[in-house]
């Protein structure tokens, strides 16, 4: 894939996902692996941007180990945690990492995220959730890492979710259906409490 197109996709994305509230602030990050020359490289956006602010200077070309190749901005805190996945699945090249408020809800109680129709085969009915480790740790890119081999999706306890597709596109989607169902599952909560 050309980097050019590679590059605008992050930026639309981060317009995107800015707009549906799944990037809040300053929070969250995004990625796409795309071959270059026969090599393997990673588009990732770089740490401390608000995503409805990215544009082409916001996003870092790296190596699959984390050197980085172009740009002259720091990539995101997340970056290890973004190619461990990439690392470990050969069939993901996209990855959005957001701080959505309903799942993050989710993240910070007791209450399991079920999965729910409308995306694809439910093969794990709850969302698997990953122990906290702080933001941008070692811990946390290894333990969510492994998390994803079987997995598009993960809660990172205390902190957001992790969404992988085929393609940042579908990654950018599932992130909004989780979004979506939490929302939907905290209205139901709230509904059925006893009076």
């Amino acid at each position: 894939m050309d980097k050019n197109i590679v590059i605008k996709e992050i930026i639309d994305v981060s317009h995107y996902i800015y707009s549906k509230n799944l990037v809040p602030g300053k929070s969250g990050n995004i990625s796409v692996r795309f071959q270059e020359n026969g090599f393997q490289k990673v588009a990732i956006t770089r740490s401390g941007i608000a995503k409805k602010n990215v544009d082409e200077e916001d996003v870092v070309i790296i190596d699959i180990d984390g050197n980085v190749l172009e740009g002259n901005k720091k990539p995101s805190s997340e970056t290890f945690m973004h190619l461990g996945i990439y690392k470990n699945r050969d069939d993901i090249n996209g990855i959005v990492h957001g701080h959505p408020p309903y799942t993050t809800g989710f993240s910070m109680s007791d209450k399991p995220l079920k999965r729910l129709e409308g995306f694809g085969e439910i093969k794990n009915p709850i969302i698997p959730s990953v122990k906290y480790s702080k933001p941008g740790s070692e811990e946390l890119a290894k333990d969510t890492s492994e998390m994803m081999r079987n997995e598009d999706v993960v809660i990172l306890k205390n902190h957001g979710l992790v969404a992988a597709g085929v393609n940042l596109d579908e990654a950018a989607t599932l992130a909004e259906f989780i979004e979506d169902s939490a929302k939907t599952q905290f209205i139901s909560h709230v509904l059925n409490l006893k009076k």
